[in-house]
């Protein structure tokens, strides 16, 4: 092992305790002291700085199949995480490193070198490697360009609109010469954001009337593209507005994952006929060969200004349960992120 600054003998991390039903609760969760980990051959110690909590973690802690493995029960729960190198054992990474890796939810994580990527403070904030420059810019940049086959020209729908995602599609969608770009969000504080800010060209709080009827209000000439974070009336609406050739691309579906009965479904399908729309979901982990596409074409307009982010920070390990539960009510704008 290399040279490491004086370590402490035990790191915090989160386990997950049991399965949540519904609405996750604190009981659920447990912040436990463990032995510091020691690096194995090929691995390195991080001392996390940011961790990130994300909508996807809810689907990880139920035991159904989907396409991340379950949490496992009483071990530290996953998550992207930005940190610090403090003892290595692998090749490529020393002592002073800042790497990107998914052993979150904790304060040290050991980590297998192949599985972390070494990142540049000076090049751009740590954190934005979680968000506007990371996994969740990803996720927009292949959602929108590939998988909704984006043009210039099209009208964009986009829900969850303030949140991290959601902000940065829409922008994306303006820069690459949207036509028109619609946002939802779930506050007027949010609309305001949306219209001021990241620029788009209409916004409606979904709480304030029926998603359909304010969509057509703000696209009264229909939608080309919808990305769908939220599900639920917000897809049926995007279906009953969509133009001939429309594409909705399923990121998520926010509004069901604490659902304890089957949501049904949207009840206009049929429309999908008539417009010979497409329906497609995707997951960023299979876009990842965008990356250096995205990392290229982005980057500038991250450091020029051009693209804006706004992140929602909370300050400390024993806070993380806490910001994940906040992402499941919408309380972020932006980015939700946890600082060490």
């Amino acid at each position: 092992m290399s040279d490491t600054p004086t370590l402490p003998a035990v790191s915090r991390e989160w386990h997950l305790l049991r399965r949540p039903v519904g609405w996750p609760k604190p009981e659920d969760f447990a912040l436990v002291e463990a032995p510091l980990p020691q690096p194995g051959e090929g691995q390195i110690l991080v001392r996390n700085e940011y961790l990130s909590v994300d909508p996807y973690m809810r689907g990880r802690m139920s035991a159904a199949k989907s396409y991340a493995a379950p949490y496992e029960l009483n071990k530290p729960m996953l998550g992207g995480a930005v940190g610090r190198v403090v003892a290595s054992r692998a090749e490529g990474f020393a002592v002073g490193d800042h790497v990107l890796h998914f052993g979150g939810w904790r304060e040290y994580a050991a980590v297998d070198a192949r599985h972390a990527v070494e990142v540049d403070p000076e090049a751009a904030p740590l954190s934005t490697y979680l968000g506007v420059l990371g996994m969740t810019g990803l996720t927009a940049y292949a959602g929108l360009l590939r998988t909704a086959s984006f043009k210039e020209g099209d009208v964009v729908f986009v829900s969850g609109a303030a949140g991290a995602v959601g902000s940065q599609v829409g922008q994306l969608a303006k820069l690459k010469g949207a036509s028109r770009v619609i946002g939802s969000a779930g506050s007027d504080e949010k609309v305001k954001l949306l219209l001021e800010e990241y620029g788009f060209d209409a916004a409606f709080n979904y709480k304030s009337g029926p998603v359909s009827e304010q969509l057509r209000g703000a696209a009264p000439d229909g939608i080309d593209v919808y990305f769908d974070n939220v599900g639920g009336d917000h897809l049926e609406a995007a279906i009953g507005s969509l133009n001939q050739g429309g594409r909705i691309a399923v990121c998520g579906m926010i509004s069901v994952y604490n659902n304890t009965e089957p949501a049904p479904g949207p009840r206009n399908l049929a429309r999908l006929i008539q417009t010979r729309g497409r329906i497609e979901g995707f997951l960023v982990g299979d876009h990842y060969d965008l990356q250096p596409q995205f990392v290229r074409e982005v980057g500038p307009w991250v450091r020029s200004g051009e693209l804006k982010y706004r992140e929602t920070v909370v300050e400390g390990v024993e806070n993380t349960l806490e910001a994940f539960l906040g992402v499941l009510r919408g309380d972020n704008t932006g980015k939700m992120i946890v600082r060490l």
